[in-house]
């Protein structure tokens, strides 16, 4: 069974705590379930999630988030088949990203929508990389 692995960016519709909190329970909960790992990143203005796992679960779980109305104008930059997990020990990782990806004013201005599929992998890099180092840049 292979894995894949999906990044795909969104706004948030009706953000707050408890819409953050049923997101991520929901996730957790249906990832746990069929094998899907990953991490989600968000601020009031915008979700960035990468789902890795085996290449059904994955594809259904994105569909499940598509026809999920807490997700407008969903951007999907990465869909590739991937040979490790880069967040295999976390059903749902979550970051609030505040202050290191892009200001509130990029985010309006459509940083997402423009960012390659690289650039979104970097994204995740990184926010792996402090995972393992609290405090890395």
């Amino acid at each position: 069974m292979g894995l894949h692995q999906i990044i795909y960016s969104s706004r948030p519709f009706g953000f707050d705590a408890g819409t953050l909190n049923a997101i991520l329970m929901d996730a957790r909960r249906a990832n746990e379930r069929d094998g899907v790992t990953g991490a989600l990143i968000c601020r009031e203005d915008i979700y960035i999630q990468l789902l890795e796992g085996p290449d059904a679960a994955v594809k259904a779980a994105v569909a499940r988030i598509v026809r999920d109305d807490r997700h407008v104008d969903l951007t999907l930059h990465v869909d590739t088949a991937i040979e490790h997990r880069l967040f295999g020990e976390w059903a749902m990782l979550h970051d609030p990203a505040v202050s290191w990806i892009w200001t509130p004013e990029e985010i309006a201005a459509g940083a997402a929508e423009r960012a390659s599929s690289e650039e979104m992998r970097a994204i995740f890099v990184k926010l792996r990389a402090r995972q393992e180092r609290p405090g890395a840049v």
